[in-house]
C-alpha cells in the first residue's frame, strides 16, 4: 500500500514566526527564478513563457516570473554557517539548500493560524516574493500514520480555513491544499470520504474568494492512483474553482514522469494546471520506490516558473529537503532536520 507521510511540523514553526517579522529578504532570492536544469537524465526544455488560460475559469493567475521566499533563518542556513569554518566543502554543498526557496507548512502546530499566516505572508510579500503555503490539517490526516495526530474535527477545520484565508489579507499567494488527502482517502469510510471532499471544496471556495490566491489541490503522485480516479476525486473536491493540482509532494518520482501523469489528469479536468515538488527527485525513486527517507537520493530541479510546459505552472520545493519523512530506516520522527541526509541530497545533485 502506498503511504506518503508528510513532515509533521513541530512547535518550531511557532518560534519561527515569532522571528519572521524581523527577517529580511536575502540576496539569494534570485535562485528561485533560475531556469530548469538536468537531473539524472531528467532534462526539461524551456519553452517561451505561455499565457495561462483555462476553458472553465477563463484567465488563471500567472505565476510566471515570480520569485519565492528564501528563509534566511532556515535550518539549512544554520547548518551551512555552523560548518563554514570546520567543514567548508560540506558547507558549500549545504548552501544549495540554504539558497533555495521552499514552502511554508501550516497545520495544527500553529496555535494562531491567522496571525502566523499574516506574519509570514507579510514578510514574504514585502521582499517581493510570492508566498507558498501548504495547508495541512484535514481531519484524520494521514489516517494515523507518521503525520497524523492532529485530531481536527470537521467544524473546527472550517474555522481553521477561514482563519488561514483571513491571514493572507489581500496578498497574492500559492496554496498547496492538503497533501495526500485525496490519494490517501481510501482508509476512510464512505461517509468520511464525502466529508473530506466537502471540506476540501470548502477550502477551495474560501481561498479562491480572495483575489490573487492560486490553490492547487494535492493529487498524490504518478504511481498512486490512476489519472481517471484522481480526476474524479479532484472534480469532487472543487478543482473547477481552483488553479489546479499539485504532484509528487514529499516524493521522489522524476519530473518527466510527473509531467506525463499530470498532463493526463489535466486533460480530464478541463485543462487545469499543476505544480510539481522537485525537492528530492533528482535521481528519481529507489528501485523499490521507498518513500520514507530512502538512501541515495538527490535534489531535483530548482524552484522555477520556467517549466517549458503550458500546463506546469512551477517546479517547487514543497517538502523541505533534509527533513525526515518519519521513523524509518533509523531516522527520527517526521519533520526532524537531518543534516547529513540533507548533505547527501546536495552532494548527489547535478548542480
Amino acid at each position: 500500500m502506498s503511504r506518503f507521510a508528510r513532515s509533521s511540523r513541530s512547535v518550531r514553526y511557532a518560534a519561527i514566526v515569532t522571528g519572521f517579522i524581523a527577517a529580511t529578504a536575502c540576496s539569494n532570492d534570485a535562485t528561485s527564478i533560475l531556469g530548469p536544469v538536468s537531473h539524472g537524465g531528467d532534462s526539461v526544455t524551456v519553452a517561451p513563457a505561455p499565457t495561462h488560460t483555462d476553458s472553465t475559469t477563463g484567465s488563471l493567475l500567472s505565476l510566471i516570473g515570480s520569485s519565492f521566499w528564501v528563509d534566511p533563518s532556515s535550518r539549512a542556513r544554520s547548518t551551512a554557517d555552523s560548518w563554514r569554518a570546520t567543514r567548508p566543502s560540506d558547507a558549500a554543498q549545504m548552501d544549495k539548500l540554504a539558497n533555495a526557496p521552499s514552502a511554508r507548512w501550516i497545520g495544527n502546530w500553529n496555535t494562531n493560524v491567522q496571525a502566523d499566516v499574516n506574519a509570514a505572508s507579510a514578510t514574504m510579500a514585502a521582499s517581493g516574493a510570492m508566498p507558498v503555503f501548504v495547508a495541512y490539517n484535514i481531519p484524520q490526516r494521514d489516517c494515523g500514520g507518521y503525520s497524523g495526530g492532529n485530531l481536527t474535527a470537521p467544524a473546527a477545520y472550517k474555522t481553521w480555513i477561514d482563519a488561514f484565508a483571513s491571514g493572507l489579507g489581500n496578498r497574492r499567494a500559492v496554496i498547496v491544499l492538503e497533501p495526500d488527502a485525496l490519494a490517501g482517502m481510501d482508509c476512510l469510510s464512505p461517509a468520511d470520504q464525502q466529508v473530506r471532499l466537502d471540506l476540501l471544496s470548502y477550502a477551495v471556495q474560501q481561498f479562491t474568494a480572495k483575489n490573487g490566491v492560486a490553490v492547487y489541490i494535492d493529487a498524490g503522485n504518478p504511481h498512486w492512483k490512476s489519472a481517471a480516479v484522481m480526476a474524479d476525486r479532484l472534480k469532487s473536491a472543487g478543482v473547477g474553482r481552483a488553479q489546479g493540482f499539485s504532484l509528487n509532494v514529499s516524493n521522489f518520482y522524476l519530473t518527466s514522469d510527473n509531467v506525463s501523469y499530470g498532463t493526463d489528469v489535466a486533460s480530464r479536468v478541463g485543462g487545469k494546471h499543476f505544480i510539481v515538488d522537485t525537492g528530492r527527485n533528482g535521481l528519481g525513486p529507489t528501485a523499490d520506490a521507498q518513500w520514507c527517507n530512502p538512501d541515495g537520493r538527490a535534489l531535483g530541479n530548482l524552484p522555477t516558473t520556467a517549466t517549458g510546459s503550458v500546463l506546469v505552472d512551477a517546479y517547487l520545493w514543497i517538502k523541505t529537503p533534509g527533513e525526515s519523512d518519519g521513523i524509518c530506516n533509523g531516522s527520527p520522527s517526521a519533520g526532524t532536520w537531518m543534516p547529513e541526509y540533507a548533505l547527501g541530497l546536495a552532494q548527489r545533485a547535478s548542480f
